[in-house]
């Protein structure tokens, strides 16, 4: 990885930071987007000790489209090129909330977010050469069947449907960024990490609370969670592998309704229209 910069987003804690780490001690020169500027350079210390490398914190807040595009004009500004995207920041709420821009916040945050910031930092990372986009989903996006008439859930919400549905948009805009960057050099795939021990679900109240904060200590450990991320990002085995679906740094398939172009075309249009490129 010796001269390729990488960008990970939720890089200041959990599966993005040992994900940073992983990429920085493999020569990699890497950044991390962190929503507190404070946790972001304190991740970057334990980084800079654990790799003896230097890892530059970019500040950025993903729970809006207005810091979704600041974020990116931060990006090309500190980073001249772009050759490895992970788009690994995510959350799970357990009450509906909505963004500033009025979405669902899981469907905000776990893939109108990415799905922007991977669109307007595009050209760089193309320009760049053998580029990788990673984005990081999760074995429940099987569950998540879309409801194109209900995106947002304002019929009837479920954290964990919400959540569920999140992964599967990243999926599916995994598999149709892929074919449209056939021919540009560059790719993109999707991952399951693992079922890991992170503060993804800290916040969550009530029982789902409870039991997610009972079995923590018995979930994977961070780094053994990024190491898909890594794999995707770094190993010459995947080089012009492209919008495929691991689970232990292997290839899945993924479910009859995620292999359906119409759904995946359908999600990116729609996602154009929300965030604005369109």
């Amino acid at each position: 990885m010796d001269g390729r910069v990488c960008l990970v987003t939720g890089g200041n804690a959990g599966i993005g930071e040992a994900t940073a780490a992983g990429l920085a001690r493999q020569g990699a020169d890497v950044s991390i987007v962190s929503r507190d500027a404070a946790r972001g350079e304190a991740a970057a210390a334990r980084i800079k000790a654990a790799t003896g490398r230097r890892v530059q914190v970019i500040p950025g807040d993903l729970g809006s489209l207005a810091g979704v595009r600041a974020l990116a004009e931060r990006v090309h500004d500190a980073l001249p090129r772009l050759h490895v995207l992970v788009n690994n920041a995510g959350l799970l709420a357990t009450e509906r909330r909505e963004t500033p821009d009025g979405f669902e916040l899981t469907f905000g945050v776990n893939h109108l977010a990415p799905f922007l910031l991977t669109n307007l930092l595009l050209d760089r990372l193309v320009e760049s050469g053998t580029a990788r986009v990673v984005n990081v989903s999760s074995a429940l996006y099987a569950r998540g069947a879309l409801d194109f008439e209900d995106l947002q859930m304002e019929k009837g919400f479920d954290g964990f449907k919400a959540y569920a549905r999140s992964k599967m948009c990243n999926v599916l805009f995994t598999r149709e960024l892929a074919r449209r960057l056939e021919g540009r050099g560059a790719t993109a795939n999707s991952l399951h990490p693992g079922v890991v021990r992170t503060g993804l679900a800290d916040d969550a109240k009530g029982l789902v609370g409870r039991g997610m904060r009972l079995v923590k200590p018995l979930l994977t450990s961070p780094a053994k969670g990024a190491r898909t991320s890594i794999h995707l990002a770094a190993s010459h085995d995947v080089a012009t592998v492209s919008g495929a679906y691991f689970v232990n740094c292997k290839p899945r398939k993924v479910t009859r309704y995620a292999r359906k172009p119409e759904h995946a075309r359908l999600l990116w249009t729609v996602s154009e229209r929300l965030t604005g490129l369109i």
